[in-house]
């Protein structure tokens, strides 16, 4: 009981409204900060004001200072995602897709900054990955609105039993501990990240910094590991929950496609490209085919009760 009082209290500190409020804010005036420390930097370059030996991509054009804000909104976005752990499978996974799509919009920023207007666009490689970007961020858009749709779709008649009752309590639980794991690793994670990509940014040739080509890949890729793992450890607190097989085949559907989200940071170019759309797809027509199980089985129980009356 003590053990569950103290993982009670850290949750509520944690990923409280109250907290997720705060974190915003100062999320929100990190980011205006870095935004504005990123543009000075970039003048201090281009006036010959300070100097850097081969300075990253990322200080050449003020364009690619949208991409040091939009960095710092998506860490908020997988605070988003655990603060939903507890409350909505469909909403924490429908968080997972929004945070790539935003991956690919703050991509694009860099692929302007990258752009060769010329009559041979698709023979660059810069200009046919901002074509690649383009395209896929509408179709995710679009993909994403689709499995909000169906997410909020409810058919069943939900069960009152004891047992049933208990069990969800119990399950509801395992994800509260779980996310709170899940916030201290994000934020060492996080400034970890930070501290190698200032790195790369300042002196990417020293100590085996990232790459400019790895960028994206910063902090969620390693996230993303994580984030796999705890998924697999959810769906076996799962069947203390239910056995249901339409549920089980969603939850491990759901873990295939966080697995090729984070396969696609491993490749680059429109096999990336394709293999988030690909994930994102999948989730969704899951989504779509354990709705219609559950609509199916919530006539079944509509007909039994209108025999049994």
């Amino acid at each position: 009981m003590a053990l569950s009082k103290i993982l009670e209290n850290l949750y509520q500190k944690l990923l409280s409204q109250k907290t997720k409020e705060k974190s915003e804010q100062v999320i929100l005036w990190i980011a205006l900060a870095s935004f504005i420390l990123h543009l000075l930097v970039i003048g201090l370059l281009h006036f010959n004001i300070i100097s850097i030996s081969e300075p990253s991509n990322l200080l050449k054009n003020p364009i690619a200072a949208i991409y040091t804000p939009f960095s710092f909104i998506l860490v908020y976005e997988v605070y988003l995602l655990i603060y939903y752990l507890p409350k909505s499978t469909s909403i924490y996974i429908s968080k997972q897709y929004e945070i790539i799509a935003l991956i690919i919009i703050r991509r694009l920023f860099k692929d302007l900054s990258d752009l060769s207007l010329s009559s041979d666009w698709f023979s660059i490689k810069n200009d046919l990955q901002f074509t690649y970007d383009l395209v896929a961020s509408l179709f995710l858009f679009y993909l994403i609105y689709l499995f909000h749709i169906q997410r909020t779709k409810v058919y069943r008649t939900i069960k009152n039993s004891k047992n049933h009752n208990l069990s969800i309590s119990k399950f509801i639980n395992a994800k509260k501990w779980m996310a709170t794991a899940l916030v201290p690793l994000l934020l060492i994670i996080a400034i970890y990240s930070f501290i190698n990509w200032s790195t790369g940014i300042f002196q990417p040739v020293v100590n085996n910094s990232i790459s400019f080509k790895n960028i994206n890949n910063v902090f969620f890729e390693q996230f993303f590991n994580i984030l796999i793992i705890a998924d697999v450890i959810l769906l076996l607190f799962s069947f203390f929950h239910t056995d249901e097989f339409h549920k089980v085949i969603r939850n491990s559907g759901f873990i295939i496609s966080t697995i090729l989200i984070r396969i696609s940071f491993s490749v680059s170019g429109i096999i990336n490209t394709i293999l988030i759309v690909s994930a994102i797809l999948f989730g969704l027509l899951i989504l779509f085919i354990h709705n219609k199980f559950e609509k199916q089985l919530a006539e079944e129980i509509k007909e039994s009760n209108e025999i049994e009356e």
